[in-house]
Parts: structure tokens; C-alpha cells; sequence
């Protein structure tokens, strides 16, 4: 027989002992269901893009201000008729003070996965001048007028110039293999971006003593994972220099496009070592580029010369905690090889000889060397270089940062110092924007004409004095460019 409980207050107190636990799971499993749900949601919203995770906008600005003289030698000047050139004394040329802006904008987009699309917009003016005419002269081939290779990296006008803007296709049927296609990364290559204080140059880069040029054009690349070789890559790049445009049946020795192909390999690239080695051919290599508005009035190319083989090496290092800072060092060569045809420019020269000459191959070569050392507590960076060019060195480095000529370009010395100086400032743009002032000087001493051009045989400068040597050019003997900058990063 069942015992029944006579106190209602101890009855309610046993119902209550028993009735809480059950309460107590019934909220555990409520909250677990809402932890569930919110994790489930975060994993969610983890695997979706953000309202602008696709997009990244960065960019950089710089005031310079560049103090330049130079002397011309002694020379004839070509006037058009060759019978009757100009005898020219030895004279200064300078411009005490020429200030520039420069506006960068880089854009890149995550389009879809594995699909990228990059540009990067220029603006390069003059102070109190919106053309190129300021830093134009006829005293170098790459800097007569601004053209299609070389816009926005020499001074023009206001508006903002695409340099850069090219989609690249990733992870190729899940094997490292990349494709790319467009407005070329193909200028300020390794390891010209120590002096300009900028991040070294990805996969999409070209070695700075063959090509500093802007190109359109593509890339197809490969990096195998091996372990002995780490960060091994190579790629085979195409552009197109020159487009030629309609071409009717009926025409006659009509201009060929300019092309040019390449072959790169990196072996090797960590931060100890970075080793390049590289092939480029140019095809159909014109007279002149299209320039509305040169130093010599309008130009366009007339003739295809013949192409020109390039074969370089660069190695680069970088050495941690060498005293208080770090030491970059490098090395860079290559050679050029010169296939002239019959054709000649004007009637006077072809490639790398002049009319009367035998159009036979011309081999010419260029080495480029220096150092930066970074001091870590002062954000100080102190740098030297010197490049030298042959006789018949030639280098498709129109779009160089200098203001002559393309340094890397000159048939002859040319020793440059720099020191960078870094605010010491948080990072809040982005986290690597920074902020400095840059100094620097550079000596150019011109062994033979031609630097920078292919057109027409180069002539030691000391020996103009022959009415036979006359120069379209005039002959740059030495020149200097003290130079200031204040940029920033971001």
C-alpha cells in the first residue's frame, strides 16, 4: 500500500527538486541550439565576401625636384643634307631646378575565384607645364616626346594614364599555372625597385637591365613545388611594341608589327638568393616610335630594321642582421645581338650601322651592380650603383625613372648614390604605407653615341670632329642630375 504525503509545502518542495534539472536541460539544449545556429551562420558569412573584401585600393604620390646639367661636345650637326652638316662647339645645357608631381593609383579586384584583375593608373606632370615638352630634347632617342613604351613613367600632362591593367587566371586546371593577359607589369623590374624604395617586383616582373618598357601583352607561367628549388617559377611572355595597323594587298614594303618574346626562369628565389635567367627576342624592330609632338616635330616609324636577341642574368641577396641593419647586394648582366636587314632609316642608317656599311650583327653588353643598406632603428637606407654599357649595347629600358636617358640604357659609366630616410610614423593606410624623402646623384660619363637607340652606328664622342660622323643627336659627352623626392605609400 502507497504511502501518501500529508505536507503539501514538502510535496511542493519535492516537485520542485525533481521538476529544476529537467528545466535546467531543456535551457542547456535551447542555448546549444542557438550556439549552433550562430556558428552555422559565421561559417557562413566566413566563406562569403565582405561588401569590399574583393576590392583593394592602394597608391603613391611623389613631389621630386631634379637639378640637371650636362655638356654636348664638339660635333656636326646632320641637316639634312649630308653634304652640308653644321659644325657645333662644345656647350652646357642645363635646368637648374625642374619640380614634378607623380600620382599612382593601384586597383586590384578579386573578380571570381582564382581570376584577378589589376591596374594601376599614372599621372607625371611637370610643375607649370602640362605637356612633355619641359624634359623633351635632342639629345637621346628615349626622350624626344612621350610615347605608347613610355607614358606615364616620363612627364606629360595632368591626366591619369593606365600603366597597368591585366586579369590573370590562377591555379590553371589545379596545377600552379597561371595565365595573363594585358597592359604588362614590364617596367621597374628587380633591382631597380632598391633605389626606388619600392617592394621587389612579383612573378609578373622582368629583370630591370633588359626591360623597362611599358608593354601590352601576356604571360604564361609555371611554379612547380620543389622542394630544392624554393620559389622556382617560369613563364614565356609575348608584347606587342608597334601595331601596324590595316595592311591592303596592294601595299608595298608595309610596316610590320613590332613584337617581342621572352623566356624567363627563376630558379631560385628566397631572400638570401634570388636568380634570374632570361631570353627575349625583338621582331620587326622599327625606326621610331608614334610621337605627336617630338623635339623634332611629329614622328612614326617608316622602316622595320631587322630584331635584336637579349641574353641576361641577375642574382639579388638580401642579408638579415649584418650590424644594425640589413644589406641587399646585386649583380645583373646580359648581352645584346643585333639581326639587321637591308632596310634603312631615311635613306642614312639601319640597325647599329650606317648607309655604306655592311648590315652585319652587332654584339654589345651591359652590366649593372650595388648595394642598399638598411638601418633598422632609423629607418635609413643608403645605396650605390654603377652601370656600364659597350659600344653596341643596346637595352629596351625607354621607361626608366631617370631624367636623361634610360642609366641602364647609356653606352658608358654611370655611378649613382642615394639615401632614403623613412618617417618614423605608424602605418595606417595600409600595413606597409610609409612615408620618406629620397636624395640622390647620378654621373653619367657617355663613352660613344647612340645610348638608348638602335638607329644608325655609334661613334666614339671624343672623335666627332670628322664631318663624316655627323649626328642627328646631339652628342651628350657627360651629365649630372642631383636629385630630391618626398613620397608616400599606401
Amino acid at each position: 500500500m502507497k504511502k501518501s504525503v500529508k505536507n503539501p509545502i514538502l510535496a511542493s518542495m519535492a516537485f520542485a527538486a525533481l521538476a529544476l534539472p529537467l528545466a535546467a536541460f531543456a535551457a542547456d539544449d535551447a542555448l546549444q541550439q542557438k550556439v549552433d545556429a550562430l556558428t552555422k551562420e559565421v561559417e557562413t558569412l566566413k566563406q562569403q565576401p565582405g561588401k569590399f573584401d574583393w576590392l583593394t585600393i592602394g597608391g603613391d604620390y611623389r613631389f621630386r625636384v631634379d637639378s640637371l646639367h650636362a655638356t654636348i661636345a664638339d660635333y656636326y650637326q646632320f641637316t639634312g643634307d649630308p653634304l652640308a652638316p653644321a659644325a657645333m662647339k662644345e656647350e652646357d645645357v642645363k635646368n637648374d631646378t625642374l619640380y614634378t608631381n607623380r600620382l599612382g593609383l593601384n586597383i586590384k579586384a578579386k573578380v571570381t575565384q582564382d581570376v584577378n584583375l589589376t591596374t594601376r593608373l599614372l599621372m607625371y606632370k611637370s610643375f607649370g607645364n602640362s605637356d612633355a615638352s619641359a624634359t623633351s630634347g635632342t639629345f637621346f632617342a628615349d626622350r624626344v616626346g612621350q610615347f605608347d613604351g613610355t607614358q606615364g613613367h616620363t612627364p606629360g600632362d595632368d591626366k591619369l594614364l593606365v600603366d597597368q591593367a591585366f586579369i590573370t587566371w590562377s591555379n590553371i586546371a589545379d596545377e600552379p599555372i597561371w595565365f595573363s593577359v594585358g597592359r604588362r607589369p614590364s617596367t621597374g623590374g628587380v633591382p631597380s625597385h632598391l633605389r626606388q624604395n619600392a617592394d621587389k617586383p612579383g612573378n609578373g616582373g622582368i629583370p630591370s637591365l633588359m626591360v623597362d618598357y611599358a608593354f601590352d601583352g601576356m604571360s604564361l607561367g609555371y611554379a612547380p613545388d620543389i622542394e630544392a628549388l624554393p620559389g622556382a617559377y617560369g613563364k614565356i611572355c609575348y608584347g606587342r611594341g608597334f601595331e601596324s595597323g590595316y595592311e591592303k594587298d596592294s601595299d608595298a614594303g608595309a610596316l610590320n608589327d613590332m613584337d617581342m618574346l621572352g623566356i624567363s626562369l627563376v630558379p631560385y628565389e628566397t631572400d638570401p638568393l634570388y636568380l634570374n635567367v632570361q631570353w627575349n627576342r625583338g621582331y620587326d624592330i622599327i625606326d621610331a616610335p608614334v610621337i605627336a609632338d617630338s623635339a623634332f616635330g611629329p614622328m612614326s616609324p617608316s622602316v622595320n630594321l631587322g630584331s635584336i636577341d637579349w641574353f641576361g642574368v641577375t642574382t639579388l641577396s638580401t642579408l638579415k642582421n649584418v650590424g644594425p641593419g640589413s644589406l641587399n647586394f646585386f649583380v645583373s648582366g646580359a648581352a645584346s645581338v643585333t639581326h639587321p636587314n637591308d632596310n634603312l632609316s631615311g635613306g642614312m642608317a639601319g640597325l647599329m650601322y650606317n648607309a655604306g656599311e655592311e648590315a652585319e650583327s652587332k654584339y654589345g653588353w651591359g652590366a649593372y651592380a650595388g648595394a642598399r643598406y638598411d638601418i633598422t632603428s632609423t629607418r635609413t637606407k643608403i645605396g650605390a650603383e654603377y652601370n656600364h654599357g659597350s659600344k653596341n649595347w643596346v637595352a629596351m629600358d625607354h621607361a626608366s625613372d631617370d631624367m636623361w636617358t634610360g642609366k641602364l640604357g647609356a653606352r658608358g659609366d654611370v655611378y649613382e648614390v642615394y639615401l632614403i630616410q623613412e618617417l618614423d610614423r605608424k602605418a595606417i593606410a595600409s600595413y606597409n604605407a610609409r612615408a620618406f624623402f629620397r636624395l640622390g646623384y647620378q654621373y653619367y660619363n657617355f663613352d660613344y653615341t647612340g645610348s638608348s637607340n638602335w638607329v644608325g652606328a655609334p661613334q666614339k664622342i671624343s672623335e666627332l670632329d670628322d664631318p663624316m660622323k655627323q649626328q642627328l643627336f646631339a652628342p651628350v659627352k657627360n651629365a649630372q642630375d642631383l636629385y630630391a623626392t618626398f613620397e608616400v605609400r599606401f
